[in-house]
């Protein structure tokens, strides 16, 4: 059977998982009285809650005698690392790009990825069922991008189909008019225009690991292409090491893919993707080859991490009221286990400490680490993210990201002021009627703290999305830190209505009367730029004198609902967030208020150079 290896890539939301399900459906992978929900590929629940692909998934269909390996890929930079890994198991890619929003920072990163590893790119232009969509400037920004990335002449005459994953249809014609039921014509073009695998079924084997998984009974699974020769259940074969060593060792356990099942099979053979088990620490870029003959392809490049948290067992007086999972140990186990799986996550101990630093991608991919750990009922406590600084010759290096903003035109001059005053380089601005995109160079820092500030400023209509460009001399100037105060509570005990109501005209409030608060937590954000210590616990005297006229009902004003992401763009580098299975805290390092006032005052002082 003909085989052919694909992988999706695209911009976030621009409906690659549900383009995989129409793909599935039209190739017959699911039986016709099978219940499918959408979005079948993302499996993991914050995956589906957030309408976001975060791990790469692997799907195979049978369509017109073909076997058609299918990667849908995340389309957040976070997660860059597996699209990087994946050019590496496929022959050729389909780039989907929105009808309506055209290309966007993601768009042009996954491409990127794709020439680099020379993959040959065909583009299917989706959501054309929208309205106000202009299909020829889609075309235009499109190969604008193709220019730009400098992709081969060959490659500029990229095939085009277009759909509406949303209703399951597909057409070589830009007119929507011409939409037909089924994604036949994205497939029968996949087959026409991806070249099959260049393998050799009969020289010794060649498996390169490209993506990791991990369970608990045969530790971490090595999922990538077979380059060539066979292999089968059993076979005693020798992986060359990252290193440069060998180590020979058993195939315990081979899968193949078919449709969204992971499935055991007995052989496999050049051209085909697998994944096998056998060799409990085996790595991204490792190859596994014929017993004794040792011939290993080319090492897989791996962006480094560009942000770093510290993470720590609970220390806040509420310790242990919630989660189950709260010592070091266990918290230790976790963190090595997430790396197991995913090469892009790092993790060492500070010494003599309960905490360890972790790195990542991106504040996104960390923050789904600490979803996950939440949801499995651990408690712990983070720090702000500090964005990674290299040091190259005796100069300092900062990551610098490049950052496309959306916004409504009345809104324009106030983010251009704010993102301004934060070292970023205005790259270009187009202005249409209703709406202005502009586009920075900005320094990684910057952009910490600045996403709860941008949707203030937009009222929630902007768009911004930013992916990580290269490191640059480090600019001297203090970015990231929030510049408004804090209000913080100074006794322990539960919210009432009456102290709130004298509280919330000093600022906006984080919670509501009711709430468990303890001495230190951050309890609402100050109108001023200095912290302001607070009782909101405070309960009202009662007398037995009767008032003269009743007491007015206590009308307090909503308060603002901070999600896990916004608390870790919001603390400074003074505060932490604790995270419990039932909730998120904001909070002080130093929680007693006047060892805290002392430990500012003495800061302030050595700022001033006193």
């Amino acid at each position: 059977m003909e085989i052919r290896n694909i992988a999706i890539i695209a911009h976030v939301d621009h409906g690659k998982t549900t383009l995989v399900d129409q793909l599935l459906r039209t190739a017959g992978a699911f039986r016709d009285n099978e219940e499918v929900n959408d979005r079948v590929m993302d499996s993991n629940d914050i995956e589906r809650e957030r309408g976001i692909t975060i791990l790469a998934k692997t799907t195979s269909i049978d369509y017109k005698g073909t076997h058609i390996n299918i990667l849908d890929t995340p389309g957040h930079a976070d997660f860059g690392g597996e699209v990087e890994r994946i050019m590496n198991m496929v022959d050729g890619c389909l780039l989907l790009v929105d009808a309506f929003e055209g290309t966007m920072p993601q768009t042009r990163f996954v491409l990127k990825k794709a020439l680099e590893a020379h993959i040959k790119p065909i583009v299917c232009i989706n959501k054309v069922d929208r309205a106000n969509i202009d299909i020829q400037d889609t075309l235009d920004q499109i190969l604008t991008l193709f220019i730009e990335l400098g992709a081969p002449d060959e490659f500029l005459d990229f095939k085009v189909v277009y759909t509406s994953a949303l209703q399951g249809t597909s057409s070589l014609d830009e007119d929507p008019s011409t939409q037909q039921k089924g994604m036949d014509a994205v497939l029968q073009l996949i087959i026409d225009e991806i070249p099959a695998p260049k393998v050799d079924s009969e020289g010794a084997l060649q498996f390169q690991v490209s993506l990791l998984d991990y369970n608990d009974f045969v530790g971490r699974i090595g999922i990538g292409t077979i380059k060539r020769g066979k292999v089968h259940v059993n076979d005693m074969v020798t992986v060359s090491r990252l290193d440069g060593s060998t180590k020979n060792f058993k195939i315990m356990k081979l899968f193949g893919f078919k449709g969204i099942k992971r499935l055991e099979i007995e052989e496999a053979q050049a051209g085909e993707i697998v994944a096998i088990a056998g060799l409990p620490d085996i790595n991204v870029g490792e190859t596994v080859c014929t017993f004794n003959q040792v011939e290993p392809l080319p090492l897989i490049h791996l962006d480094e991490p560009t942000l770093e948290m510290t993470f720590g067992t609970n220390s806040s007086p509420f310790s242990g009221k919630d989660g189950k999972l709260l010592t070091a140990r266990k918290i230790e186990e976790r963190l090595f286990r997430e790396t197991q799986k995913d090469v892009a996550l790092k993790v060492r101990r500070i010494p003599d400490s309960e905490s360890w630093i972790v790195s990542g991608r991106g504040e996104l991919h960390l923050g789904i680490l600490i979803e996950n750990m939440r949801r499995e009922g651990f408690e712990l406590e983070v720090s702000k993210p500090k964005v990674i600084i290299k040091e190259i010759d005796g100069v300092k290096y900062e990551p610098y990201e490049d950052l496309e903003i959306d916004v409504p035109n009345e809104f324009v001059g106030d983010i251009m002021t704010t993102i301004g005053e934060r070292g970023a380089e205005m790259v270009d601005m187009d202005s249409k009627e209703a709406t202005t995109k502009l586009t920075y160079v900005v320094p990684s820092r910057a952009l910490l703290g600045y996403i709860t500030n941008f949707m203030t400023l937009t009222k929630g209509y902007g768009i911004i999305s930013h992916v990580f460009k290269e490191y640059r001399p480090m600019m001297n100037v203090n970015l990231g830190e929030r510049v408004i105060g804090v209000l913080v509570a100074t006794e322990t005990g539960v919210a009432t209505p009456y102290a709130i109501e004298h509280v919330e005209e000093r600022g906006t409030m984080f919670i509501e009367p009711g709430t468990d608060v303890y001495e230190g937590m951050i309890i609402g954000e100050n109108r001023y730029d200095i912290d302001l210590a607070v009782n909101v616990v405070l309960k009202k005297n009662l007398t037995n004198v009767r008032s003269s006229t009743k007491d007015n009902t206590v009308v307090l004003k909503t308060p603002r609902r901070m999600s896990l992401e916004a608390c870790l763009d919001y603390i400074n580098s003074d505060e932490l967030v604790e995270i419990t299975p039932s909730t998120y805290r904001m909070r002080k390092r130093i929680l007693n208020t006047v060892e805290r006032k002392k430990y500012d005052a003495r800061k302030r002082s050595e700022a001033k150079g006193e």
